[in-house]
């Protein structure tokens, strides 16, 4: 590896793309030993996501697993349908309709996903393949007034598509990497509202240049699933997606590794506020307060 981690006797390790991702086999997580652990470390940083096959852990061993790479918690605002346990999320579906648009998970918390761990428990015969896009080369292929533009930048996410638009928070909208100092352009379609920056129609115009580049398939990697596959990624330096195709069960179980904020250049320019109105984040709190109270008393915010 690149790191000089030595990958174990008995692994195999395929890349499944030139952007990103790798298929593992040859160990059992329910068992790994102290270098099992740094070899998947080193190779998630290598590849950004990673898939183990063929393993099938119980809930517990799932868990277990998941505490070898951090402080595990449990989805803030999402219940699971069928195994009550508060350090892992499960969603289950049978039409399609989950997380069917790019995203980074949990944007909107002042700490997002370090990192997340799913066990596909149950799939459909067709369909439900899931989307990986590398944030680093979204960021690298960007132009270099581009990258000058948005390096200067902050953007505000919300949790609006759990129905809780009160959990915001602002991160840059360039972040670097903690473990290996890159740099990766960190919007989402989901949960990205405003580049605080920037009016509304430059922002609107601009983030929505930007969610649709990091969707080039140059950066890309598509995984058709098999049950019982363990599934790591970054969230540092990816978004997924799920294809919304698929008729019949398709069960998840996952666990957030949390604890990791995001750190880029700071604010080059002053939030935009127009003259006589409020900046992007004060408008953002009128309209929550519109949301959960039902108005807004003259000249309280």
């Amino acid at each position: 590896m690149k790191d000089g981690t030595q990958i174990p006797e008995g692994w195999s390790v395929t890349r499944l793309a030139g952007a990103l991702g790798a298929e593992i086999r040859g160990l059992d997580i329910s068992n790994p030993s102290a270098a099992d652990i740094a070899a998947l470390k080193a190779l998630l940083l290598e590849h950004l996501v990673i898939f183990l096959p063929d393993q099938h852990p119980t809930v517990d061993a799932h868990v277990a697993f998941g505490r070898h790479f951090g402080t595990i918690e449990g989805h803030p605002n999402l219940k699971n349908p069928y195994t009550p346990h508060t350090e892992m999320f499960e969603l289950a579906a049978s039409h399609g309709g989950v997380a069917d648009e790019w995203h980074t998970d949990l944007t909107f918390r002042a700490e997002p996903a370090l990192m997340s761990i799913l066990h596909l428990v149950k799939c459909p015969p067709t369909g439900g393949d899931t989307m990986w896009t590398s944030l680093y080369q979204a960021y690298d292929e960007l132009s270099d007034p581009m990258k000058e533009i948005c390096e200067g930048m902050t953007a505000l996410h919300d949790a609006a598509p759990h129905n809780r638009p009160d959990q915001t928070m602002i991160h840059p909208v360039v972040r670097v990497h903690p473990e290996t100092g890159k740099k990766a352009l960190y919007v989402n379609e989901h949960f990205t509202r405003r580049l605080v920056e920037l009016s509304a129609g430059e922002s609107d115009a601009l983030l929505s240049y930007l969610t649709r580049w990091v969707q080039n398939p140059r950066f890309t990697v598509r995984y058709r699933w098999s049950e019982g596959t363990i599934c790591i990624w970054d969230n540092r330096c990816t978004q997924h997606f799920v294809l919304n195709d698929f008729v019949g069960e398709r069960v998840i179980q996952r666990v957030t590794i949390m604890g990791d904020k995001p750190v880029g250049e700071p604010p080059k320019w002053k939030p935009y506020v127009r003259e006589g109105r409020l900046s992007a984040t004060s408008r953002h709190d009128r309209q929550l307060h519109i949301h959960l109270h039902g108005k807004v008393e003259k000249h309280s915010m």
